[in-house]
């Protein structure tokens, strides 16, 4: 504590880096920052969750003295952001009964009914959010504030984020382990779209897309609230997989291909066109097609913009977004990126500035 502020400190454990944003809220309610850690995942993480715990507990551990050095405190606890394919969104509805039609609807009335929404899971499922979506009170919809109103029924839709408990208190412990309290947690996804999305965009329908290294996390709001969210096990690195395998080069090779001449669309001005370069020790001098590395890197990212465009279509969500697409991440920064999005979805693609300089090309969760 600085006087009446307070010092915040956000941790995600990302597929390429670990990063830790070190923030003072002040009385006022203002935001500053005050330091960014990183550290190079090196392998201990895939698709967004960890995979080798001694390794992870080195990179967090670095990452979290980084920050500390940079912003001249000392860390005791951090918000905990989390992915993984294993996380769901889902909407569903509550409904609580008001025992007089004399008495006003109120707050023990609003707990109730947003807990009786909350969807039946299996045990081994764990609730990340619940986020209010609108209220409904004697048959009346899109009410936004029922509080004070006389009525018998009250009803509620809510956007619900959830996923498995075990995957989601590896990090934790492994945090824990490290004697570093864990204040909460939040879905990576939801957390980038408070930060992205303007209040205005939110109320107009956006999709905020986050492409990271190993996955792709998606949040969609509408009239001003959550109504979607998910997340696929894709991301950049397996574009630069793919190129490895289709053009036979290690993966550092392919990943620096990706970033220098690769693009998301296929450009038919590169036909012919080929990138040379010295080999790997034992190795003949590579030649490379330009078009092929489009071709290759296009088939991976169209089809995972498929599969959002599918979900939101299937959710009857797509037609009614006016506000496009926010696109930030790692990933964000390829070549041509926004115009395959605008192509799979018929939206326009807005890149996040991303004021912390933590997510560089190629990198992400």
């Amino acid at each position: 504590m600085f006087g009446q502020s307070k010092i915040i400190v956000g941790l995600e454990i990302g597929t390429s880096k670990v990063c830790a944003v070190v923030g003072e809220v002040a009385d006022d309610g203002n935001l500053s920052f005050l330091g960014v850690g990183t550290a190079p995942s090196r392998g201990s993480v895939r698709k967004g969750e960890i995979i080798n715990t001694e390794l992870a507990e080195q990179v967090i551990h670095m990452a979290l003295a980084d920050a500390e050095e940079r912003a001249n405190i000392e860390i005791g606890g951090v918000y905990l952001g989390v992915t993984g394919a294993h996380i769901k969104g889902y909407n569903n509805r509550g409904v609580h009964p008001i025992a007089s039609l004399e008495r006003e609807i109120d707050e023990d009335d609003i707990r109730k009914v947003v807990h009786n929404a909350q969807p039946q899971l299996s045990e081994d499922q764990n609730v990340l959010h619940t986020i209010r979506q609108h209220f409904g009170v004697d048959g009346q919809e899109g009410v936004e504030s029922p509080v004070g109103r006389l009525a018998s029924r009250l009803e509620v839709e809510v956007h619900v984020v959830c996923g498995q408990t075990t995957r989601i208190q590896n990090p934790v412990r492994v945090v824990k382990g490290l004697g570093i309290e864990v204040e909460d947690i939040a879905f990576n996804g939801r957390v980038s779209a408070l930060a992205a999305v303007t209040p205005q965009l939110r109320e107009q329908g956006v999709i905020l897309i986050d492409l990271g290294a190993g996955t792709t996390e998606y949040a969609v709001y509408l009239n001003g609230s959550l109504r979607h969210s998910g997340v696929l096990g894709v991301g950049g690195e397996h574009v630069s997989n793919d190129i490895g395998v289709g053009l036979k080069l290690s993966h550092g090779r392919a990943e620096k291909l990706k970033l220098e001449y690769g693009s998301a669309i296929i450009n038919p001005n590169v036909a012919g066109r080929t990138v040379n370069f010295s080999s790997d020790v034992g190795l003949d001098d590579k030649s490379v097609k330009v078009g092929h590395l489009h071709q290759i890197m296009n088939a991976r990212l169209a089809e995972l913009f498929r599969l959002i465009r599918s979900e939101l279509m299937k959710e009857e969500l797509l037609k009614r977004i006016h506000g496009g697409v926010m696109l930030t991440g790692g990933g964000a920064l390829l070549k041509n990126i926004d115009k395959l999005i605008t192509k799979e979805t018929g939206l326009p693609v807005v890149i996040a500035e991303d004021p912390l300089s933590c997510v560089a090309i190629g990198t992400g969760k």
